[in-house]
């Protein structure tokens, strides 16, 4: 990562993301590795990615936000309760495809990147054993994204079973978005685990290591998964149901801080799996 010319002054893009790369570099306790415009350009795209997802993520809320407005009202002029309305539901599962469609271009864009930087290697280093779920995600965070989505299903289920049929309507869009969060989770922990590795000696396959690490993190944050179902049916649903979406909100809110500050960083992680090879 020491032979590549530093980027040319005139160039004010390239020279942001190069020292970026120089502060990401010190962070991951490799200070002492000059960045390259090959680390620069995959740092980049994959802040530009995870601005994306973040967006994606943000407009199913607000999608499932207002597909719960047009849940039928309890009661009317005589006193029944107006019919459900499949719209809303069917216009949500249709933004789920597109947004796992968006999420599969963006895997696609990153994939890209860093096959064109490979290319661009006089050598290639690699692992002589990929690294899993094990090395990259770790048994504590997979335990806690799995505990945080049985959470959040079991909220939508008990919703699901309370007889009034606004709560149900709601608690079916509650599913709707759980499971679109799931399923975009699943395409991007596919492709952590299955890109390609761009390295060309020891210090640059540290650094891959670091990135997939990185962003295996990034993806048991379950933002969603704890903002969902207190916007969608917080005051609506019974009394029971809002302590038990609060309760479940401050434990594992706890449980993340507590995973956050006592696992070791992603460096030392990404060490530790190149020391198994």
């Amino acid at each position: 990562m020491t032979r590549e010319p530093l980027p040319d002054p005139g160039s004010p893009e390239r020279s942001a993301d190069l020292r970026e790369a120089g502060a990401w570099l010190a962070r991951h306790e490799l200070a002492g590795v000059r960045p390259t415009l090959l680390l620069a350009g995959r740092l980049a795209v994959r802040r530009r990615a995870r601005i994306a997802a973040a967006v994606m993520l943000a407009v199913l809320i607000i999608a499932s936000a207002l597909a719960a407005t047009y849940a039928p009202l309890p009661g009317s002029a005589s006193g029944g309760v107006q019919p459900q309305r499949p719209l809303p539901l069917l216009a949500l599962t249709a933004l789920v495809a597109g947004l796992l469609l968006a999420q599969s271009l963006l895997d696609w864009w990153v994939r890209r990147v860093d096959q064109r930087a490979g290319a661009t290697l006089s050598r290639r280093a690699a692992h002589p054993v990929q690294p899993g779920w094990r090395a990259l995600v770790g048994q504590p965070y997979a335990v806690f994204a799995v505990a945080t989505f049985a959470g959040a299903m079991a909220l939508a289920g008990s919703a699901l079973a309370v007889p009034d049929p606004v709560v149900r309507q709601l608690a079916a869009v509650l599913l709707i978005g759980l499971l679109g969060v799931t399923a975009i989770f699943v395409l991007q922990l596919r492709h952590v685990l299955r890109c390609p590795v761009v390295a060309e000696d020891e210090e640059s396959l540290t650094a891959d290591v670091i990135m997939r690490v990185e962003d295996a993190r990034d993806l048991v944050t379950p933002s969603v998964q704890w903002s969902l179902p207190v916007v969608l049916l917080f005051g609506t649903a019974p009394g029971w149901w809002s302590a038990a979406s609060i309760a479940y909100l401050i434990l594992f809110l706890t449980a993340f801080i507590v995973l956050h500050t006592r696992t070791p960083s992603s460096a030392t992680v990404a060490r530790r799996a190149m020391n198994l090879r």
